[in-house]
C-alpha cells in the first residue's frame, strides 16, 4: 500500500513551510532516519527524515515550493515489493487537499430559499450558513469588531476554515470584507456615535503615495511575516511599562579581562586558542538569570488562568540575522558559568545565522535580553517576546562624570532598561528585579561564587 508523506509540523506554532530542497529523487530507497528533505520555516532551515522503509514513488511538491501548508502530501513512499509506478498512481487518497475549505451544501428546505431575494439567509464567505455560529479566534473577532467588519464575511484560512488574524486584516486592507449592520439612527438629541477606528492603508493606498518607479517591491519571506506578526501581537495584548537604571562597569570589566588572561590553552584546527573569551553581553546574560533567582516573582509568565512561575532562568538572547532576528535560548543559565555561557552563546548565534536552529532551541524561554551596545546606542526599550514578562534593553558602556561623596569621578555607564509586562510583574517588582541585575553588574564577583 503506498505511503503519504505530508509536510511535518516543525514547531507547535508552524503552520505552513518552504519545502528548499529534495534530498532524494523518484526511484531511491529509503530507510527510516534517512534525511530526505529540507524544509524552510519562518526561523531556521531543518532536515526532514524518512519515517518508513520503501522506494520514492513520486516527489509531489517541487523543491522551493513555498507555503505548503503543515499535513499536505508532499510525496509518495512505495513499499516493500510494491511497483512504484502504482504507487504513485495509487496513493494521495489520504492527503489533505490544499484547497479553501467549500461552503456547506444548502439542505434541501433551504433550496427554494437560495433563489430568494438578497435579504435571505445564504451561505457565507468562510464556509457557515447565515445564523450558524462562524468559528473564529478571539483576536480576529476583536479586531474584526473594532474595523466594523462582519467577521461571517471574511474567508477563513486557518483550520477547518476557521477565520484567524490574518485573514481579517486582509479583509480589511483589501476594502472586500462586508461591513457590519448599520446601528439605527439615533433619535434627535441623541450624542454623536464615537468615531470609527482608522483602517489600515491598503498596499495600493500606501504605493500611490510615492513616485512610480522610484522604489522597488521586495515580497515578504516567512521570517519577516511572522517578526511582524509576533511585534503586532504583543504590542496589541501586552500592556508594557519601562523602567531604566545606569549600571558602572569598571568592576565588571576589570574581572572580565583577568578572566580572559586566566583562559587555559587548547588545540583546534586553525591552531592553539583560548578555551573561552568573555564578552560583556555573556556577564549580561549570566547577570539577568542571577537576578530572576534572587526575585523569583518575576521569573514569570502570564496567562488566562494563572501565573506560570518558572523554576529556571532560561534567557533568550536577540541575534540579528539577514533578513531580521531570532532570539536563541540559554538554558538554567543561572547554573552555567561563564565560559560555557560564553561557548554556548557563540555556538547559537553562529548556527542561528545559518538558520540551523533547533525549535527547541529558539522557542520558550523565561526572559530575553537585547543588546546594542556594539552600535553605540546609549539606551533603548525593547518589545517583550511572548510569552516572556520581561526583556533587557543593553546599551553602550560610555566613560561619564559621576559624583560620589561631593566629588566628580570618571566612570564606564552603561544604561539598561527593563521592558515588563504589567500583567505580571508590577512596578514595585520590576524595579527589584532591576536593582538585583545592577547589584551583580556592580559586584561581578558575586557571578563566580
Amino acid at each position: 500500500m503506498p505511503i503519504n508523506i505530508t509536510m511535518p509540523a516543525l514547531s507547535p506554532t508552524m503552520e505552513e513551510g518552504n519545502l528548499s530542497k529534495w534530498l532524494v529523487k523518484e526511484g531511491d530507497k529509503v530507510s527510516p532516519g534517512d534525511v530526505i528533505a529540507e524544509i524552510e520555516t519562518d526561523k531556521a532551515t531543518m532536515e526532514v527524515e524518512a519515517v518508513d522503509e520503501g522506494t520514492v514513488a513520486k516527489l509531489v511538491v517541487p523543491a522551493g515550493t513555498e507555503g505548503v501548508k503543515v499535513n499536505a502530501l508532499i510525496a509518495i513512499l512505495a513499499g516493500e515489493g510494491e511497483d512504484a509506478g502504482a504507487a504513485a498512481k495509487g496513493g494521495g487518497s489520504a492527503a489533505p487537499k490544499a484547497e479553501a475549505p467549500k461552503a456547506e451544501a444548502p439542505k434541501p428546505e433551504a433550496a427554494a430559499a437560495a433563489a430568494a431575494p438578497a435579504k435571505t439567509a445564504a451561505p457565507v464567505a468562510n464556509g457557515h450558513a447565515d445564523g450558524e455560529r462562524t468559528f473564529a479566534s478571539p483576536l480576529a473577532r476583536r479586531i474584526a469588531k473594532d474595523a466594523g467588519v462582519d467577521v461571517a464575511a471574511v474567508t477563513g484560512t486557518g483550520p477547518h476554515g476557521r477565520v484567524v488574524k490574518a485573514d481579517v486584516e486582509a479583509a480589511i486592507a483589501g476594502g472586500g470584507a462586508k461591513a457590519a449592520p448599520a446601528a439605527k439612527a439615533a433619535p434627535a438629541g441623541a450624542p454623536a456615535p464615537a468615531a470609527a477606528v482608522p483602517k489600515a492603508m491598503s498596499d495600493d493606498q500606501v504605493l500611490k503615495l510615492f513616485e512610480q518607479g522610484s522604489y522597488e517591491l521586495v515580497p515578504h519571506d516567512n521570517m519577516r511575516k511572522t517578526i511582524a506578526r509576533r511585534l503586532v501581537e504583543a504590542k496589541s495584548t501586552i500592556p508594557h511599562f519601562y523602567l531604566t537604571l545606569d549600571c558602572e562597569l569598571d568592576a565588571l570589566l576589570a574581572l572580565r579581562t583577568q578572566l580572559n588572561a586566566a583562559a587555559p590553552v587548547k588545540k583546534t584546527e586553525k591552531g592553539e586558542a583560548p578555551a573561552y573569551k568573555l564578552s560583556v553581553n555573556d556577564m549580561v546574560i549570566k547577570a539577568m538569570a542571577m537576578a530572576l533567582k534572587a526575585v523569583p516573582d518575576a521569573n514569570a509568565s502570564w496567562t488566562d488562568s494563572a501565573m506560570v512561575k518558572h523554576k529556571h532562568a532560561d534567557v533568550g538572547v536577540a541575534v540579528s540575522i539577514p533578513g531580521g532576528l531570532i532570539t536563541p535560548i540559554i538554558r538554567k543559565a543561572e547554573e552555567k558559568t561563564l565560559s560555557t555561557i560564553s561557548n554556548e552563546m557563540k555556538d547559537l548565534a553562529s548556527r542561528a545565522r545559518s538558520r540551523k536552529l533547533k525549535p527547541e532551541e529558539y522557542q520558550g524561554g523565561t526572559t530575553a535580553v537585547s543588546n546594542l551596545g556594539m552600535f553605540g546606542i546609549k539606551d533603548f526599550a525593547a518589545v517583550i517576546n511572548p510569552p516572556h514578562a520581561t526583556i533587557l534593553a543593553v546599551g553602550a558602556g560610555e566613560e561619564r562624570a559621576v559624583v560620589r561623596n561631593g566629588e566628580i569621578r570618571i566612570a564606564t555607564v552603561m544604561s539598561v532598561t527593563l521592558s515588563t509586562d504589567h500583567r505580571a510583574v508590577d512596578g514595585a517588582l520590576g524595579a527589584e528585579l532591576l536593582v538585583a541585575f545592577k547589584r551583580l553588574i556592580e559586584n561581578p564577583m558575586g557571578m563566580l561564587v
